[in-house]
């Protein structure tokens, strides 16, 4: 992969356009929102990350790769290595977002690094978002992409435990439906969510993968949960798969605990283990 130069798409640029209008906020809130709410209606304000869902991927079908992403080489370089994630991500949250709202996102890569990881070669792709509404810039996102080689074998990180004693501790159940429901918000077809004997005979997962945006979201809710008002800055990144295996529990645990500076850490994990980490801030810690 070294011998391959990637220097020409750092700097590449796109433009898109995107909204979610009325029934989409509806299918979103079926799927993530609180249930003993209503769903938002046109001009109120949309819950932070639900953007995700208003950019989603529109290329052909034949033009998808055998993973289910559309194949690299337009926007994304087209790194030769067949396992894609979506790591981390770093937000801040400028100005609210309306449902029925026409909505600009400009993005640019900032970079692209080759690296030598403990399982082989990796390249990190990261990509910087501005996100407009009519009242000007409301989001600014940085997303970092890595991608891999497919292991022969089944290999996973190092486990870290979850915080004995957090501040908050609440549960969510994963499930096929659940997965299938959050693909389709965000017209994602990454088969690893989707296909069982894909995501087990191709990519050697032992069960289904968990989307981290759908973690991110769970974090990002659990935060308002605990300080009554959504975060000005948040970030995540994943540290170890989460698995929908049949025969093992699908509860997940989402908890927070505080951090030093006045924000929160927040963990989605299951087993007892860390799954995605988190951070929320407020600029008025109080």
């Amino acid at each position: 992969m070294s011998e391959l130069d990637f220097s020409g798409w750092i700097g590449r640029r796109e433009t898109r356009v995107g909204c979610i209008h009325p029934p989409q906020a509806a299918q979103i809130h079926a799927t993530l929102g609180d249930p003993d709410a209503a769903a938002p209606v046109a001009g109120e304000v949309l819950p932070p990350l639900w953007h995700w869902c208003a950019f989603v991927p529109t290329v052909p079908t034949g033009e998808l790769g055998r993973d289910g992403h559309p194949r690299l080489g337009g926007f994304l370089p087209p790194v030769p290595l067949q396992r894609r994630m979506w790591a981390s991500a770093d937000l801040r949250f400028h100005r609210p977002l309306h449902v029925g709202e026409t909505l600009t996102r400009q993005s640019v890569i900032r970079s692209v690094d080759e690296k030598a990881g403990a399982s082989g070669p990796m390249a990190l792709v990261t990509v910087a978002h501005e996100l407009h509404g009519k009242d000007g810039c409301a989001v600014e996102e940085v997303q970092n992409i890595v991608y891999l080689d497919i292991p022969d074998t089944y290999g996973p990180p190092r486990k870290r435990p979850m915080p004995k004693k957090p501040m908050l501790h609440d549960t969510v159940e994963a499930s096929e439906v659940l997965l299938f429901r959050y693909s389709a918000l965000t017209f994602n077809a990454h088969r690893i969510h989707i296909d069982l004997p894909y995501a087990q005979e191709v990519e050697g997962y032992p069960g289904l993968v968990v989307h981290g945006p759908l973690q991110a979201t769970w974090l990002i809710q659990a935060a308002y949960r605990a300080r009554g008002a959504w975060p000005e800055g948040f970030s995540f990144r994943g540290v170890h798969p989460m698995l929908l295996v049949r025969g093992e529990s699908p509860q997940v645990d989402i908890m927070a605990e505080p951090t030093e500076t006045g924000g929160l850490a927040l963990y989605a994990g299951q087993a007892g283990h860390q799954c995605t980490q988190a951070t929320a801030t407020w600029e008025d810690p109080a």
